[in-house]
């Protein structure tokens, strides 16, 4: 096996990059230009293959601990930060592009906007999204992580961000990992405590959805607001 540096100039994915474009590299090429070295025994590139091949999709990699990436050989601590905080980079940017337009004014919607940020989670998140007064997304927020409960979701956090931007309303979003999305005690708990405080300050809550696993609950649509 080849390591990098024994390959020729223009086979290697740096040269090959500034040569014919980020296009024309494979995805395991790409990851090998973050990672940037491999080990003794293995060469970047191949480390970089069999990575990808192991997970098969970007989306799978992005889902990965860094305790599943450092049982790759060849990969330690460093590389899967280095590769997970690229690939965070890479769906941040998209996000970017997609608010700039976005318009949250169904249930739908909101689902079809943060469905693969929090679908395929083992962990709940919980979400705030700040809309204008024609529902187009001025900020998307994450407020709480882990387990919620009415006393750890408090209002001040919510709506200090509303504040801040100006919004005209606000839809609460989180996710349950379990894929049922039905609302828990503590959910319900959570929206009418939300509710309440937006009436006082005058920002509506247009809705909390729970997003399940390919399904969500919208507690507009089942009529508890």
């Amino acid at each position: 096996m080849l390591l990098i540096k024994e390959m020729p100039l223009k086979e290697r994915p740096r040269e090959r990059f500034l040569t014919y474009g980020r296009e024309a590299l494979a995805t395991h090429e790409l990851i090998a230009i973050i990672l940037r070295t491999g080990t003794k025994e293995r060469s970047v590139l191949d480390v970089a293959q069999r990575l990808f091949y192991k997970y098969d999709s970007i989306r799978a990699l992005n889902q990965a601990s860094i305790d599943d990436l450092v049982r790759v050989k060849g990969m330690g601590k460093a590389k899967s930060v280095q590769l997970l905080a690229a690939l965070e980079l890479g769906k941040r940017l998209h996000q970017e592009r997609y608010v700039e337009n976005v318009q949250l004014t169904t249930p739908e919607a909101v689902y079809a906007f943060l469905k693969a940020d929090l679908e395929m989670l083992t962990q709940e998140m919980f979400y705030a999204l700040y809309l204008n007064t024609k529902g187009k997304l001025i900020k998307k927020q994450l407020l709480f992580m882990g387990s919620l409960s009415s006393a750890i979701v408090h209002p001040r956090e919510v709506f200090k961000h509303a504040v801040s931007v100006s919004a005209a309303s606000i839809i609460i979003v989180h996710n349950h990992p379990s894929g049922d999305p039905t609302p828990s005690p503590a959910d319900l708990d959570i929206t009418a405590t939300m509710v309440e405080t937006g009436r006082v300050m005058d920002i509506d809550v247009m809705d909390h959805i729970v997003i399940g696993q390919g399904r969500y609950y919208s507690f507009r649509e089942h009529g508890h607001f």
